[in-house]
């Protein structure tokens, strides 16, 4: 993925619906977020007929079709009761969900998707589509988590950043907090047991390892600042022994997450870090991934 132009505005927002209440919720967090950038909501739903075809009559095409258009109509008229001035386009798909939804999304937009469909089990918190839509894509994914009756606004939009590599990340973080006319938190974990190789170097450079991490964190929070001058900014470190768990109980206290990882190749396709798998899995707000291709899977 392409650095994100410093001080550019946020991209067209694409939610995809599968008949769940998760993706419902998860299409009208979308349509607020649109709101938000000033921009267009587009909504999809993938009925997969294209690749069950085989099995599956013309009669039953025609019916799962006239479904997912009654679905997507449906949800539409949600939308446009809640935004009223809001523009909604809908778009039904005959491929599988997570290439409809990939082929869906500009560059410069944003994927919406709930954090469990249809089908699977209920201790599954992220489908396996919702997988593989956040492992494959090559642009942002947001994964709407936390309780459906959650707390008020924090007016805050929280954002990991490992090292220099993830400027791209909190560019995007910027413009959703710039958007939402939030406060950016930068927070830096520093897992120390993946840092020393062994407790000799881990006592005698805890320093001056710290104070390397954080001269990286600073500078990108630096450029942050000067990029979008208007934007509150804080910069927070922790150590622990557990970069998710830190992350996980930060999200408490944010409306959106947003996190850098790269994607790498699996036995049956790209898969997640394991810190990104867990958040997308445990955290307490919608969480943000955006593509990262720099350094080692997050």
């Amino acid at each position: 993925m392409k650095d994100i132009p410093s001080g550019s505005e946020p991209g067209p927002v694409v939610a995809g619906i599968d008949g769940s209440q998760q993706a419902r919720r998860a299409a009208l967090w979308a349509a607020d977020e649109a709101v938000r950038r000033g921009c267009s909501l587009h909504l999809v739903h993938a009925t997969d007929t294209d690749g069950r075809e085989a099995f599956l009559s013309e009669s039953d095409v025609v019916r799962i079709s006239a479904e997912g258009r009654e679905l997507l109509d449906g949800t539409a008229a949600a939308v446009a009761e809640r935004h009223r001035g809001l523009l909604v386009t809908t778009e039904l798909s005959h491929r599988a969900p997570a290439v409809s939804l990939h082929a869906a999304v500009p560059r410069d937009g944003v994927l919406v998707v709930g954090h469990r469909g249809l089908g699977g089990f209920n201790s599954l918190l992220l489908g396996s589509v919702g997988l593989k839509v956040a492992a494959g894509a090559d642009t942002a994914v947001i994964v709407v988590r936390g309780a459906a009756d959650a707390a008020a606004e924090t007016n805050t939009v929280l954002v990991g950043v490992r090292d220099e590599h993830d400027l791209s990340c909190a560019r995007q973080a910027a413009r959703t907090a710039a958007a939402r006319k939030s406060t950016l938190r930068i927070l830096h974990v520093w897992n120390v047991l993946q840092s020393v190789g062994n407790v000799a170097t881990m006592l005698d450079g805890m320093d001056e390892m710290a104070q390397g991490r954080m001269g990286s964190v600073t500078a990108v929070a630096d450029l942050i600042r000067d990029e979008f001058p208007e934007l509150t900014v804080h910069v927070d470190a922790e150590s622990s022994m557990s970069v998710a768990a830190v992350l996980i109980e930060a999200s408490h206290h944010a409306d959106l997450l947003v996190m850098g990882g790269r994607r790498s190749p699996g036995y049956i396709g790209p898969t997640l870090g394991r810190a990104t798998h867990t958040l997308i899995h445990h955290a307490h707000c919608p969480v943000e991934l955006v593509p990262r291709h720099h350094g080692s899977a997050s």
